[in-house]
């Protein structure tokens, strides 16, 4: 009987898993998660990440062991090393997994698969962490694209999406499959328990992507449309950590989607289906212009005097303490749950990178390391997208107002009283604004600006007008 290595990355799943289907049909297979965070440098899993990372390995570790199979773990600099020697001890002639898009992986998985065919090893990768392939969504000119709507357009033209594959009933291992290491070995859990938010919040794991999906499709899909932007309702899917770490596959989504709406792609469908392909649209810039992790995509934004240095307003912006209220909302939910609503993540990246004028790749490093869902690809494209330095970016000028935005998509101030609880209160009127309620209302609300809260650290115009002149003398310079 053939025995094939299955090599596990962020596709810890069963269903719709190519590599693992495909393994199992040849014969006895040998499923492996190699945690080797050197081979990723500086975009080695943050700290939050690591913690959903454990829990997403333990749930999968009992839907294999309940098919048969054991998850061998090993902790290691090198990956290639432990593969053959896991190819040695099992017998196996093949090492399947499906295919990874990180530029600093892609070095390592080629030399991997040199390596293993020259001593006659099959060697074969599956995509299945996109619906699209950024060699094959081109332009008419054959160029990569750069805007989303007619990236999006293109997409949805000359990709099929292919039906999910079914998880295997039983799957079948080589008598002698290794041991593995405890799943401890990775310390991938915090020594200092902070994750006490993370655990009231979050369900890692396979069957628990499914249940999310399952709810919003039932109770908050019809509406996106009109409450998607609403950070005080649970009004999103929520499903990017799940598919960050592939519990779930975008074609699983895709066609749960469709089903549920039987073809129809109604308001909601569609804008729900648009951020899928907005999660396409930032692989296809990270694997057409890998810099962008570090560099921007619009290489004149190379010159922009942003402050690269953790000023004392950079650190008051990380722990949510600006003085503006739905900053601070955003910040203190993030550094609790580990994730915060993407019209938040937007206002947050505004404030940091116009009006207070601090580097993008400060705010994109604090989010790597304190989100759940940290992405190579979104993380940079939402930063760029927000300083304006991107693909598809709102341009430089457009400087969102923290508190124009918190009226308009907090209306009731629910969001601000749930994370900012020492603004809880104050009327509605000036939940947003507390710099702009009377004494009074402030002594009656219990709030003392400057003591209980903070005074904001910059005035909402003045920093607005100081990031509009910074901009216009440096195109002047250009």
């Amino acid at each position: 009987m053939k025995t094939t290595v299955v090599w596990f990355h962020n596709d810890l799943r069963l269903a719709d898993n190519p590599a693992l289907y495909y393994a199992v049909q040849r014969g006895a297979v040998v499923p492996v998660f190699i945690f080797a965070p050197e081979e990723q440098a500086e975009r080695a899993p943050g700290e939050a990440r690591k913690w959903w990372l454990h829990h997403s390995l333990l749930s999968l570790q009992q839907s294999l062991r309940e098919r048969g199979a054991e998850l061998v773990i090993r902790r290691t600099p090198q990956s290639l090393p432990v593969l053959e020697q896991l190819l040695v001890e099992t017998g196996a002639d093949a090492l399947y997994w499906n295919t990874r898009y990180e530029p600093q992986l892609w070095t390592r998985d080629e030399a991997i698969t040199r390596a293993l065919r020259k001593r006659g090893i099959e060697v074969r990768q599956f995509p299945s962490y996109l619906l699209h392939d950024p060699d094959e969504v081109r332009t008419d000119s054959g160029q990569p694209y750069t805007v989303f709507t007619p990236f999006w357009k293109r997409m949805l033209s000359v990709v099929r999406v292919p039906e999910p594959l079914p998880a295997p009933e039983r799957i079948c291992v080589p008598t002698n499959l290794p041991a593995s290491d405890p799943l401890e070995r990775l310390e991938l859990l915090p020594k200092i328990d902070w994750a006490g938010g993370f655990r009231e919040t979050w369900r890692p794991g396979e069957p628990n992507a499914h249940a999310r999906l399952q709810w919003f499709l039932q109770n908050a899909v019809d509406d996106y449309s009109e409450q998607r932007d609403r950070p005080d309702l649970d009004a999103t899917s929520r499903l990017s950590p799940h598919l960050h770490h592939g519990e779930i596959t975008p074609r699983q989504i895709w066609h749960a989607t469709l089903r549920h709406s039987r073809g129809k792609w109604t308001k909601g469908i569609e804008h729900f289906l648009r951020e899928v392909g907005w999660r396409e649209f930032g692989y296809h810039i990270l694997y057409h212009h890998p810099y962008t992790q570090s560099q921007p995509l619009r290489s004149e934004f190379n010159s922009f005097p942003w402050s690269d240095v953790e000023t004392p307003a950079f650190k008051a912006w990380c722990k949510g303490r600006t003085g503006i209220p739905m900053v601070d909302a955003g910040m203190r939910q993030l550094w609790r749950i580990g994730w915060l609503h993407n019209r938040v993540r937007m206002i947050v990246a505004s404030w940091l990178t116009k009006n207070l004028l601090i580097h993008w790749r400060l705010g994109e490093a604090w989010f790597w390391d304190t989100l759940v869902d940290a992405d190579p690809a979104s993380n940079v494209l939402g930063w760029q997208w927000t300083a304006g330095c991107g693909a598809d970016a709102a341009p430089y000028y457009r400087i969102f107002n923290p508190v124009i935005q918190g009226r308009k998509f907090d209306p009731n101030g629910d969001y601000v009283r749930e994370w900012v609880p020492e603004l809880a209160n104050l009327p509605t009127e000036y939940i947003h604004a507390p710099w702009e309620a009377p004494q009074s209302v402030l002594q009656q609300a219990g709030v003392e600006l400057g003591k209980t809260y903070p005074h904001p650290q910059a005035k909402l115009n003045e920093s607005r007008d100081r990031a509009l002149e910074m901009f216009e003398r440096w195109g002047k310079k250009r």
